[in-house]
């Protein structure tokens, strides 16, 4: 007995497809693109990842997966998908990608450079209570902000709490000002 797999078609096919894909299709499909097998690979393994990912890190992941894709595909690509409204694309020396298109805003560790999202409810009403007073004393007209909060994850704080008898970082910029200052021949303010 000879067993046929099920052919993956029309209405069948539509419904075994991952939540999401048939948004990703309409919304390239909108702009005239289609969904090709690189694009597929990349929404999946940007969704896939906890981390906001550099396209340099989405490449590796990618071509693990035996995908014969260029780095500059990848960034092209992932481009168009951020432009699509599918992905989120965090500016900066090397641009982060990430999975979560909802209204939020970020933290980043300075330590570690990890970066975790900030629902947009906890810093809205504050945030929208800003931008009206930047309006008001400047005259200009804001349409979006972006909010970026700066500071020491929890791993880093409890790895700092972890090892007695290190230098705190305050101490340690202090000590090395004095030490400039000895070596350039600056005095302190």
């Amino acid at each position: 007995m000879r067993i046929i797999r099920e052919m993956r078609g029309g209405r069948a096919a539509r419904e075994a497809r991952p939540p999401g894909l048939e948004r990703a299709e309409v919304a390239l499909r909108d702009r005239g693109f289609r969904l090709t097998a690189p694009r597929h690979a990349l929404l999946e393994v940007v969704r896939g990842i906890k981390t906001h990912a550099t396209a340099e890190e989405v490449h590796r992941l990618v071509i693990r997966r035996a995908l014969r894709v260029s780095l500059g595909t990848v960034y092209r690509n992932l481009r168009l998908l951020g432009h699509a409204g599918l992905i989120g694309e965090l500016p900066g020396p090397r641009a982060r990608f990430d999975a979560n298109t909802r209204a939020h805003h970020h933290f980043t560790c300075l330590r570690s450079g990890r970066i975790a999202d900030v629902e947009a409810s906890i810093a809205e009403p504050h945030s929208r209570a800003l931008s009206k007073r930047v309006e008001a004393r400047t005259g200009l007209t804001i349409m979006h902000h972006r909010i970026d909060f700066f500071g020491r994850c929890r791993q880093c704080r409890a790895q700092g709490r972890a090892r007695p008898g290190r230098r705190r970082p305050a101490a340690a910029a202090s000590a090395r000002r004095a030490s400039f200052r000895a070596v350039s021949g600056m005095r302190a303010w």
